[in-house]
């Protein structure tokens, strides 16, 4: 009993670590923002169609897509000018449409924390000022792009905080507008702060309910990518944003999933997480995840560290990669092989670079052809 009360202190004590990207500070405890978007009562109780709108906290993304599709041009700017933050929201509405919507509401609000997202040109494909704030920017062209990527962050990071520049590449901005350039824009690639991160070091991050919540909002959100016409993305999920990742494996639309830095998964084994993506890992020398122990003890800690073997993800090189925010840094050995995951090039050109996969993969699961 003394043995496990031990292990359950150094759980709670070490895993409340796993901060992600801003330092040590003290944990402030945060109640997760769910539900349908702001402005839903509004949208259901409009009748100016002449028929029903589909209820943003019931209709599926495929549903979704399939009423719009039935509007004409003028029918989806007037609902854009009625319900802003409804039609941003709305996964499976048209990707245009979410820009110019989430536009009219960034800039309704007036608030100085968001006005670098309503500076013109910017991509927003998602925005809820509930709580501190949410947000999705599109990096590219979403709408016709061959390959997309969804960067996943991990604490500390809200609308005002995921394009800071201060520690770029810790951010989900930076590691977005990174990966594209390191796949020569070929790819499109979304800097996803869609759900609430936990602040600083506290229980938020040793337990994983701000993770399950945010679990649903990204599975959703994939879900909505596919129905609005763009290709099921690869998920890049960095530190707690690989326990978010974890929980939503089973459900989200994703070609790959890659952790980095990831204190678990909230799974003891890659079979655990019910997905038929490919799963990878990523953890550098010096990164000081290395020093929380991977254990789950009565809800405390997220489970085994997914770059062991017993794991059975494929290990992604993360050698040049320094501290726990340096993995996308261009140049890096990880940034590499990540471009080659975002484009689909997992060739045994790839695996003879670095990237590593179990020796119980077979060889068709490692070859998508040779081409960018």
């Amino acid at each position: 009993m003394r043995r496990f009360r031990r292990t359950l202190v150094a759980a709670a004590l070490a895993t409340t670590m796993v901060g992600g990207t801003a330092g040590w500070a003290s944990g402030t405890s945060q109640r997760a923002v769910t539900g349908p978007p702001v402005g839903s009562d509004a949208w259901r109780a409009d009748d100016s169609l002449g028929r029903a709108l589909p209820d943003p906290a019931s209709a599926t993304p495929g549903e979704v897509a399939h009423f719009f599709a039935t509007l004409t041009p003028g029918q989806s700017q007037l609902l854009v000018r009625r319900h802003p933050l409804v039609v941003g929201n709305l996964d499976g509405a048209p990707i245009a449409l979410r820009y110019e919507a989430n536009s009219r509401a960034v800039r309704a609000e007036h608030d100085p924390r968001y006005a670098r997202l309503a500076e013109p040109g910017r991509q927003i494909l998602a925005f809820d000022p509930r709580g501190r704030g949410q947000v999705a920017e599109v990096y590219g062209d979403l709408a016709s792009a061959r390959h997309v990527s969804v960067v996943v962050p991990g604490a500390d990071i809200d609308a005002a905080t995921f394009d800071r520049e201060k520690d770029p590449y810790g951010t989900p901005a930076g590691m977005a507008g990174a990966l594209r350039a390191a796949t020569d824009g070929r790819t499109a690639v979304i800097a996803w702060a869609g759900y609430t991160t936990p602040v600083g070091i506290g229980l938020d991050v040793a337990t994983g309910d701000l993770a399950e919540a945010g679990a649903g909002r990204l599975a959703r959100f994939t879900q909505g990518l596919t129905a609005a016409g763009a290709g099921e993305p690869a998920l890049f999920c960095h530190s707690y944003g690989a326990v978010v990742c974890g929980l939503a494996a089973s459900e989200v639309n994703a070609t790959d999933i890659v952790v980095l830095g990831a204190p678990g998964m909230r799974a003891g084994h890659r079979a655990d997480l019910r997905t038929d993506a490919r799963v990878w890992a990523a953890k550098d020398p010096s990164d000081w995840i290395s020093k929380v122990p991977h254990v789950e003890i009565a809800g405390l800690g997220h489970g085994q560290d997914p770059t062991a073997p017993s794991f059975g993800a494929r290990r992604v090189p993360a050698d040049l990669a320094e501290g726990h925010t340096g993995y996308f840094v261009p140049g890096t050995d990880s940034l590499r092989a990540f471009a080659a995951i975002a484009q689909g090039r997992i060739t045994q050109r790839d695996i003879t670079r670095g990237v590593t996969a179990p020796e119980d993969t077979a060889p068709e699961d490692i070859t998508r052809g040779e081409g960018r």
